[in-house]
């Protein structure tokens, strides 16, 4: 595989954490669009970790992420008092706070950026991915996740029959944010360098298409979405100026013809029995 293909496959498996932090967090109804501050969070400490401290990486992203969590449970307390578009605001606002707290926080270089991380390679990129992304798809066959389902379809009803709906959303979103804090110390030291702006708004829009795109109703569908984000711009390159143009024009017709996005169960259990009846 050539280096530049190589590079593509590793972005891929990060913008699939970031979908999988998403993902989480919409199980429970509740839509993030800061999910690319505790990317950058994630990022920032790990790399500290691992240059200052000489902390091994994976030591350093199990801390990231737990810290991440915290941060992301502390947050999700007062925010999650919030519902739809008022909620995504909030985490908007946070999202850009973190952001400003970095480009003005000189000791990891501010504006200028962080650099010295030790290069990751692909398959560790994906160790990561591939391992998260099975935690998820186990997660949806066991009891939590049928509460997290119970929440996002009627949280009153859910709240009735004796669930705590607020542990389970802020669970929700501690786990998402642990996700999203990986997704950014893998980025960090597959690029070897990082910068604020890395971590915007822009970001966290990515995560969101990719899981509307792939499927936001199972986790294979922030796969399919994430591979569609990174590999079909590069195939239309082909048509250079039009390029941009073409992806967006493809991206509307598939969300026009399915709405839930490409993967959905009933998709899955159809491909399922024509291969088991094959």
């Amino acid at each position: 595989m050539s280096t530049y293909y190589a590079s593509l496959l590793a972005e891929s498996g990060i913008l699939l954490l970031g979908a999988l932090s998403v993902y989480i967090i919409l199980a429970t109804g509740q839509l993030s669009l800061g999910n690319g501050a505790f990317m950058g969070i994630g990022a920032y400490l790990s790399s500290y970790l691992t240059v200052a401290l000489n902390v091994p990486l994976t030591l350093a992203l199990v801390i990231a992420a737990i810290a991440a969590g915290i941060i992301g449970a502390i947050v999700a307390f007062p925010a999650l008092r919030l519902k739809g578009i008022y909620l995504a605001m909030a985490t908007v606002g946070f999202g850009e706070m973190v952001r400003s707290f970095f480009l003005n926080f000189d000791a990891m270089g501010g504006s200028g950026g962080y650099r010295g991380m030790q290069h990751i390679s692909v398959g560790y990129v994906w160790l990561w991915a591939g391992g998260i992304l099975i935690a998820v798809m186990l997660l949806e066959r066991s009891r939590v996740w049928l509460e997290m389902q119970a929440v996002h379809d009627d949280e009153t009803a859910a709240g009735l029959i004796g669930l705590n709906t607020t542990v389970t959303k802020i669970g929700a979103f501690g786990a998402g944010a642990a996700v999203a804090a990986i997704s950014g110390g893998l980025f960090a030291h597959h690029n070897v360098y990082i910068e604020p702006a890395n971590f915007g708004f822009d970001r966290s829009i990515e995560f969101v298409l990719a899981v509307i795109l792939g499927g936001s109703t199972v986790g294979p569908g922030s796969l399919v979405g994430s591979l569609l984000l990174v590999f079909l711009p590069e195939f239309l390159r082909p048509i250079a100026d039009w390029r941009l143009a073409a992806f967006g024009t493809l991206l509307i017709l598939v969300l026009l013809v399915r709405r839930q996005g490409i993967l959905d169960r009933s998709l899955i259990r159809t491909l399922t029995f024509r291969r088991a009846a094959a």
